[in-house]
């Protein structure tokens, strides 16, 4: 087969003008977006000069992003670049595609287009090399996600996507992102927290597939129209939301069909903002950068008579039961040997474990905010922020039942949001400290946590305080469309800015942190891995094993699955966190009396 067709392009009369992409199905427009013949990577390298690759890999999926210095031609004259690019398969060409999949070995390697850790090594040494070079970054999206298995996890791949958005939050040089074609979850974001972000016209941004969504929202992959049409994924609506800067026109019609067109028009662009981006003056890149990502994301305020009906401080301890040492076991727990378990537990045994059962490795809790308040600050020293205290969730996407699962989440956690920032001590120290409740929506990062971390890094540098960030989530929260990921970038210039500052960044990564809490400030500064915790990387265990078809290995993303593979330096017990703390802050230098 020469070429490929989605079903709609095969109706009679579809002509790929824009008024009958316009008549597509938001789903549609999806497969639009990832056309198999839509130009790659390695095909926009034509619009460049002087073209040299780099940093080539060996590594597993190494090919997934690849990296060329190259000079860029504009009116005002050449540029030096350096070129990140996502390369999803070998070549755009389908007839050639199709031969080369034959060959044994190459479907492996292209790994379906989704970016491994030494894909996103080699991405991470690009970035290094273009800031010791003097080159402008500009990195090309084009994945559906980044790798779903045990052996990208046992790999890092999240903390290799959170350096990446760190390197780009804090390089010295200007960065510029295209969403080529399709732009998903993770394995996009990685790359695109750029100074300038462009899309191609026809191209999607998008926090979760539309078939997860689908999965997800309405237990069937059946939907996925529908879940593509309520998450607003199009190029087009990223624009009216904030998240991308400038649309690249394909004025001729879809790249896969008219390649030299759309390759003109993204020189063009990229020529025009290049130049305005390498007129900044070396030593104000990164107070721009600051100012745009400032800028980023939306949310709602709360009226204060309006938290009352809500706000409450809520335990999520199990305390030790009168009369007894012992407490129900939990349903369905099974030993070593797939045997039922009926009898009582032990509960100060269960206790010493951290509400972990000893036996099947069940927890019995996820601790509230408060208590992570209260495990780590001196007694009633913390108050929260008025910055944030009155930021909470904006329905940006008219999201179906968004609404009242948010009030829902406010009476079970009796918090606002699922994010609580504040000043505090810790054994007479000054903090900042912000908190996650994990019963709000998961935990789930949105553009109101972004935004209330921000806040929270500036009240840092106002005290001259180290700043703690109790981390728990299961990812990006779907319900705000891309605009939730794109806060995560959002988040890694603030904490630079605390780090830049002299101050230390500590993060307690406590059960579940997952996905887009874990590429965020699950990545960032000292980490303190909460004992006995689980469910710590970047996909879930869920949807690894979904995916793979295959069970993971035993412990599999626990603190000590982690400490094996070299990710988890410090596992610190829960009671211990205050203790602990206090002598990381005392080693960097911090004044009490400050």
């Amino acid at each position: 087969m020469k070429h490929f067709f989605f079903p709609f392009e095969k109706k009679q009369g579809f002509s790929c003008s824009a008024e009958d992409i316009k008549q597509l199905s938001e789903y549609e427009k999806y497969q639009l977006s990832f056309h198999p013949e839509r130009p790659r990577y390695l095909d926009y390298l034509g619009i460049f000069e002087e073209v040299e690759e780099c940093l080539r890999s060996e590594a597993h999926g190494g090919c997934l992003i690849q990296t060329h210095r190259a000079v860029l031609d504009t009116p005002k004259g050449a540029l030096k670049v350096m070129l990140v690019g996502q390369q999803s398969a070998p070549t755009s060409d389908f007839e050639q595609l199709q031969e080369l999949m034959q060959n044994d070995g190459l479907a492996e390697q292209w790994n379906q287009g989704m970016p491994t850790p030494g894909a996103y090594e080699r991405a991470l040494q690009a970035i290094d090399l273009a800031r010791q070079e003097n080159r402008l970054i500009i990195t090309m999206i084009d994945t559906p996600g980044a790798d779903p298995t045990e052996e990208a996890e046992t790999g890092g791949i999240a903390w290799k996507i959170g350096k990446c958005m760190q390197a780009l939050a804090e390089t010295p040089v200007p960065t510029i992102s295209i969403i080529m074609n399709r732009g998903c979850s993770g394995g996009a974001i990685a790359l695109s927290g750029c100074d300038r972000v462009l899309a191609m016209e026809y191209a999607t941004y998008l926090v979760i597939s539309p078939e997860a969504c689908s999965s997800i929202l309405f237990r069937t992959r059946a939907k996925a129209s529908h879940a593509a049409e309520i998450s607003q994924i199009t190029a087009r609506e990223a624009l009216v939301h904030g998240i991308v800067d400038a649309l690249v026109p394909e004025p001729e019609g879809p790249a896969h069909r008219f390649p030299e067109a759309a390759m003109a028009s993204l020189k063009e662009s990229l020529g025009t903002h290049a130049i305005e981006l390498s007129a900044i003056p070396p030593e104000k890149v990164f107070s721009v950068r600051t100012e745009r990502w400032r800028a980023i994301g939306q949310w709602d305020e709360i009226e204060e008579p309006d938290m009352a009906f809500f706000e409450e401080n809520i335990s999520r301890c199990i305390h030790k039961p009168a009369g007894t040492l012992y407490i129900k076991r939990h349903k369905g727990c099974r030993g070593i040997d797939g045997e039922r378990l009926y009898d009582p537990v032990f509960f100060p045994e269960l206790l010493e474990n951290n509400y972990v059962c000893p036996d099947c490795g069940y927890r019995y809790t996820r601790l509230s905010a408060k208590d992570y308040i209260d495990l780590v600050l001196d007694p009633c020293s913390f108050r929260e922020h008025p910055e944030t205290r009155h930021i909470v969730d904006r329905d940006i996407l008219h999201f179906p039942h968004y609404r009242e699962k948010l009030e829902e989440a406010r009476v079970a956690t009796g918090m606002a949001s699922a994010f609580i920032t504040g000043d505090g001590t810790i054994l007479g120290r000054n903090v900042v400290f912000c908190a996650t409740d994990f019963g709000f929506l998961g935990g789930s990062f949105c553009m109101s946590t972004g935004e209330k971390i921000w806040r929270a890094c500036e009240k840092a540098i106002e005290r001259n305080c180290a700043i703690i960030l109790q981390a728990a989530g299961g990812g990006a929260r779907m319900h705000e469309g891309c605009s939730s990921m794109v806060s995560i970038p959002k988040i890694h210039v603030a904490l630079s800015r605390v780090e830049n500052a002299g101050l230390p960044v500590i993060t307690i990564i406590t059960d579940p942190t997952l996905g887009g809490v874990a590429i965020g400030i699950g990545s960032r500064g000292i980490k303190l891995f909460e004992y006995n915790a689980g469910n710590i990387g970047f996909s879930g265990k869920r949807v690894i094993e979904q995916y793979t078809g295959k069970k993971t290995s035993p412990d599999f993303q626990t603190t000590r699955w982690l400490k094996e593979k070299g990710y988890a330096e410090h596992i610190v017990r829960p009671d211990r966190l205050r203790h602990h703390i206090s002598l990381i802050i005392g080693e960097n230098g911090e004044n009490p009396e400050l």
